[in-house]
């Protein structure tokens, strides 16, 4: 196996990770009650899903 006869220099290695930072979770919204879930899930604030109750939420 060849092994890198140089090091990489700093600008190479953080113009090649300019990349890498950790992106935020896209949010969609729910048609049941409007709050913020994350998309082909349930809303884990009313338990619905496509427009059916698929999951039972405790109301505090």
């Amino acid at each position: 196996m060849p092994n890198p006869k140089r090091r990489h220099s700093k600008r190479r290695t953080s113009t090649r990770r300019a990349h890498d930072a950790i992106a935020k979770p896209v949010g969609s919204e729910c048609s049941n009650c409007g709050a913020s879930k994350l998309p082909h899930r349930a809303c884990p604030s009313c338990g619905f899903y496509k427009g059916r109750a698929v999951v039972e939420v405790e109301k505090y």
